[in-house]
């Protein structure tokens, strides 16, 4: 099997599912099409990279151990040209590959051996990061945030981020003027223990900076603390 689109159904969702065991393959495309999502399935990365650029999924399960190109490299290339939501499928238990995974964009990591229903749950989860029923609208000078939308604009030019990072901006925002440690980003945005090496919020921080361009600077870090979100910033953002 090459590249195949599953028996389709009225989805909620379009799921691409990048494994390269076929068992793992028919075993979720099964309990997921029951469930009401189109599936669609890659064999490998590079397949996987094709698909997701040809057909824009809702949601990519990626697993992260494959020949080849791995889905630690298809998760990188992927935040390069979307935002679109990853979530790692591994046989890997290890906290470094947890941060990586992380730290090169993916919204959550589901740790084989897993139940499907605990797949299904941790799929809706993000999911609905992008869909909040909470209609409101946060402006703060040119950073204009639509919750409800999911969109962050930019003197009004839309600034495209993945699920983690548009919780981590509201997180901020939400809490603006007061000091977040990295172990509370950690433990509220990732879901993660606050013990874990905290690099991994630093790096989002400063990729979130960046697509915010002049708007970055509302994010101060404070030294051996953590960061704040002001709108009169007069400390770091480096």
């Amino acid at each position: 099997m090459s590249i195949r689109e599953a028996a389709t159904s009225p989805a909620t969702a379009t799921i691409l599912i990048v494994d390269d065991t076929p068992a793992n393959l028919a075993l979720i495309v099964e309990y997921l099409e029951a469930r009401h999502f189109r599936m669609l399935v890659a064999q490998g990365g590079e397949e996987g990279l094709q698909r997701a650029t040809l057909v824009q999924p809702d949601l990519i399960l990626l697993d992260a151990i494959m020949p080849g190109i791995d889905g630690f490299e298809v998760c990188r290339q992927m935040r390069a040209q979307s935002n679109v939501p990853i979530v790692m499928l591994t046989a890997r238990d290890e906290e470094p590959d947890r941060v990586v995974g992380f730290e090169l964009g993916a919204d959550d990591y589901v740790v084989k051996p897993f139940s499907v229903r605990e797949l299904l749950l941790r799929i809706d989860a993000v999911l609905r990061r992008g869909k909040t029923s909470e209609q409101r609208v946060i402006e703060v000078a040119e950073l204009r945030i639509d919750k409800d939308a999911h969109r962050v604009t930019v003197s009004a030019e839309e600034v495209l981020l993945t699920a983690l990072e548009f919780k981590l901006l509201v997180t901020l925002i939400e809490r603006r003027d007061r000091v977040q440690g990295r172990g509370t980003l950690l433990s509220d945005v990732w879901a993660m223990d606050s013990e874990i090496a905290s690099r991994t919020v630093d790096t989002h921080v400063k990729r979130l900076r960046d697509k915010l361009g002049t708007a970055g600077r509302f994010i101060e870090t404070v030294r051996g603390v953590g960061y704040r979100f002001s709108e009169s910033p007069t400390g770091s953002t480096e």
